[in-house]
């Protein structure tokens, strides 16, 4: 008899891994850093750390991936889990999915089209700076989240 817990089917097993997924995003942007904030905020066990996209960290984590850095207009956040990384609306959609809580059924999202989920975001990350505005250089994190940050 198996007293222990069923392993999770690879379909509705968590996003999270027991190592922390790290997402990547573009450090000057007002509306990546407020979303950074959000996942900070949902994310009180600390299972996601951050790099921005135009630190040394984020550089060498997106080469390690096998993805061309754009540090100067980046328009995608990226999730690094598992050894994969995942861009644009999947990024997101696994991100919220990771948060759990109602949070994560917003992962129904990823029944819609890629191209069309993809569409939606690129809309949006075209806008960003001009509707959330940007910051001159990357904003540092408190000392009491340092060690989330890389």
């Amino acid at each position: 008899m198996y007293y222990g817990q069923l392993p999770a089917s690879p379909k509705l097993q968590p996003a999270m891994s027991a190592q922390p997924a790290t997402i990547l995003f573009d450090g000057v942007c007002n509306l990546c850093n407020g979303f950074v904030q959000f996942v900070i905020r949902h994310d009180p066990a600390g299972r996601f750390h951050f790099a921005s996209l135009q630190s040394e960290a984020g550089r060498a984590l997106l080469a390690a991936h096998g993805i061309r850095a754009v540090t100067t207009d980046p328009e995608s956040v990226v999730l690094i889990i598992g050894g994969k990384a995942y861009s644009h609306s999947t990024a997101v959609l696994r991100i919220m999915r990771g948060l759990g809580g109602a949070w994560a059924f917003l992962y129904v999202g990823m029944l819609l089209p890629r191209f069309a989920r993809d569409a939606a975001y690129r809309f949006v990350a075209r806008n960003r700076y001009r509707w959330f505005g940007r910051e001159e250089a990357c904003l540092l994190p408190t000392p009491a989240l340092a060690q989330r940050f890389l």
